[in-house]
């Protein structure tokens, strides 16, 4: 969230053009609108709200075009975790831009939703935050698939502590005992 402020000023001390993908057009309209009254020096290169499906690959080739032939520095893409993400893996390829993703930190800074209190925010909570002002269309993100990645992040962990792995770096520890000092067997 606080990024996105700081990006935006760097963008007009360094004169660099950039290009908003995702959002609502309402969302869009009003971001244009903040944008054009307190950053009146930002060099907007185009914006752009995709409509709320799947694109076709013509849909995504012509995206490209539209983002490429508009000199954009860099492409904030505002359409949510892990949707972003997915879209922005797709056309690393294809955009030739620097591309971030942003979330729902757009809304948040041009004034449309409140962020969390300061305590929260520093207190790394602004997720508790959001999951209690929009239960319904957080709780799935926040605590069924978080928590699948923290289980599957639990038992990657645990891979590195198991005695077959011990027992590996025990060996490697013996092979580098009786290799002269100049070829050290090195692992991270």
């Amino acid at each position: 969230m606080s990024m996105l402020p700081m990006l935006i000023k760097k963008a007009v001390e360094e004169n660099l053009s950039v290009y908003f993908y995702g959002g609502s057009p309402e969302l869009i309209i009003q971001a244009k609108s903040f944008l054009n009254t307190n950053y009146p020096l930002l060099n907007i290169a185009g914006i752009y709200s995709p409509p709320f499906r799947y694109l076709t690959e013509a849909e995504k080739s012509a995206v490209a075009i539209n983002i490429n032939s508009s000199g954009a520095n860099i492409v904030f893409v505002a359409l949510g975790c892990p949707k972003q993400e997915q879209w922005m893996a797709e056309m690393k390829d294809k955009v030739q831009s620097v591309m971030i993703g942003i979330g729902g930190a757009l809304p948040v800074f041009i004034g449309l939703q409140k962020r969390a209190p300061k305590w929260m925010q520093k207190g790394s909570l602004e997720w508790l935050y959001r999951l209690i002002l929009e239960p319904k269309r957080l709780f799935k993100r926040y605590m069924i698939t978080n928590s699948v990645f923290l289980w599957l992040l639990v038992l990657e962990k645990m891979k590195f502590i198991s005695p077959q792995y011990r027992a590996a770096l025990e060996d490697m520890n013996k092979i580098e005992a009786i290799k002269p000092e100049n070829e050290k067997i090195y692992i991270s």
